[in-house]
């Protein structure tokens, strides 16, 4: 019997079954791949092998191939890394729920879009600690929206099983941030449906 894939390699496959010729090329671009390789790298898979052995990209590394998406605007694919990236690579009873984490990943959405400047007093709300903001920000240094989506990932690595949206929301509502609270329960409502 086969193992089973990873999340993360299974979130490549998928990405890369996203691809179109022109997205590859030009992340074959943007990647800096030298141009003897060029020819070996036919699909995404296989530039994303490529990136491994070069230590590029992991599992816990992910920077440069969000990156490379964002470049090529191709958010709906960096989307199925943030999902991988969310639910971690540990078993379904680590994790909450089917409802729940479809939850998880609306009100992911919402603050990834919405959150902004006030990202740190939230995730300081949530939990995390100031080393952990600090090496968030020299992860993703000008990119808000990233610091966000890492501070999220990070709480859910934390509470696993436990992790809901009612704690996100109060916590936003600690802060003062009412507006975005409201963003993500109207989502929340608009999804039910």
């Amino acid at each position: 019997m086969a193992a089973a894939m990873s999340p993360f390699l299974d979130a490549l496959l998928q990405i890369s079954r996203g691809l179109s010729a022109e997205d590859l090329d030009a992340l074959r671009f943007l990647a800096g791949v030298k141009k003897k390789k060029l020819e070996q790298l036919r699909s995404g898979t296989d530039l994303f092998r490529h990136l491994m052995e070069q230590n590029q990209i992991s599992e816990d590394d992910t920077t440069l191939l969000r990156g490379l998406l964002q470049q090529i605007h191709r958010q709906d694919l960096v989307f199925i890394l943030d999902r991988v990236e969310r639910n971690g690579p540990g078993p379904d009873a680590e994790l909450p729920d089917a409802e729940e984490r479809e939850k998880l990943d609306i009100t992911f959405r919402v603050l990834h879009e919405k959150l902004g400047k006030d990202w740190k007093m939230f995730a300081r709300r949530i939990g995390l600690t100031e080393p952990k903001l600090d090496h968030i920000r020299e992860k993703h240094p000008y990119n808000l929206e990233e610091q966000v989506m890492e501070a999220l990932k990070e709480w859910r690595k934390i509470h696993k099983k436990d992790a809901n949206v009612s704690d996100l929301i109060k916590a936003l509502r600690d802060c003062r941030l009412n507006h975005t609270a409201d963003l993500v329960e109207k989502e929340l409502k608009t999804n039910e449906n």
